[in-house]
């Protein structure tokens, strides 16, 4: 269904007045290749100046050819391209999480960088990524310039803008690497607790939207999960099964406890009413949501 906008406002003011669900809105994402792109931004990010538009799509196509996702980045406050381009390769999958540095000289030379994470230099840094990027979304400009400013000051050797994340909306959002944990309406709170929170290896439920290496109706089990048991720890309620019911989904979670248990999670998915998803459109979406039918505790001698 879609229906012509008639009326304008900014997509994360729209948001909070309809009060959009975070719960299991994180895209994809098990493996990313982090491009230093200092200058500013077009619409994409790597497809306009000033970076070399065919290099930027010889390294898209490599990039996702290998299953991987690009993703622009940028210190805050610098717009002067340096001697030298960092990139970073992160791998965010569940028990191989890492993130592996290196720099070229020149542009050209990241087409030469293999994707296999063997070279460069292995870091136990996370990495804050902070959408900030205009030409994509208003939004990301002006609430995400708050965040990254907040974290930059608490954590500059971590922070990085970036360009598009997904779910503009939800700005100011950011993602934390390597585990690919994504995060909307932050600057509604204090984005330095979030990055505190991952140092004691732990998530911000109120404010999270789910991991980059799982799917949308796991993501949503794991927040009602922690929503029952109080559980914020990154690791709680790793995913055993998923299945497709006649309404939705059935998500076995493993249980926090050392007697084998599993966490059964009844959602429904259900579709919004019609809104607007970004600053740019001008047409109604209706878009994915996932309500808690039941939660239970399924224990081997039941």
């Amino acid at each position: 269904m879609t229906l012509v906008a008639e009326h304008w406002a900014p997509c994360s003011d729209r948001a909070r007045e309809r009060d959009d669900p975070l719960v299991g809105t994180g895209s994809r994402g098990l493996r990313w290749f982090l491009i230093e792109v200092a200058a500013s931004w077009g619409h994409n990010a790597l497809l306009s100046e000033p970076f070399d538009r065919e290099l930027g799509r010889a390294l898209i196509r490599r990039i996702e050819g290998a299953g991987m996702r690009p993703l622009v980045i940028r210190r805050t406050g610098r717009r002067v391209a340096s001697a030298t381009q960092r990139w970073a390769i992160v791998d965010s999958r569940p028990g191989l999480e890492s993130v592996v540095w290196g720099e070229v000289t020149d542009a050209s030379e990241l087409l030469d960088v293999p994707l296999d994470g063997s070279t460069g230099v292995p870091s136990s840094r996370p990495v804050y990524c902070v959408c900030t990027h205009a030409r994509h979304d208003r939004c990301c400009a002006v609430r995400g310039r708050r965040v990254v400013t907040a974290l930059a000051e608490a954590h500059p050797h971590e922070t990085w803008e970036c360009s598009h994340l997904g779910g503009d909306r939800f700005a100011g959002t950011m993602v934390v690497f390597p585990h690919g944990l994504y995060y909307g309406y932050a600057d509604d709170g204090d984005p330095v607790r979030i990055a505190d929170a991952f140092d004691d290896g732990r998530v911000v439920p109120e404010r999270y939207r789910g991991r980059s290496s799982l799917t949308h109706p796991v993501q949503a089990a794991q927040h009602y999960a922690r929503e029952r048991f109080g559980d914020d720890r990154i690791e709680a309620f790793a995913p055993v099964a998923e299945d497709v019911t006649e309404t939705g989904w059935r998500v076995r979670l493993e249980g926090a406890g050392a007697g084998g248990e599993v966490i059964a999670v009844e959602l429904e998915e259900t579709e919004s009413e019609p809104l607007l998803s970004t600053c740019a459109a001008t047409r109604f979406v209706r878009v994915r949501q996932y309500a808690l039918r039941s939660i239970s505790v399924e224990r081997p001698n039941d």
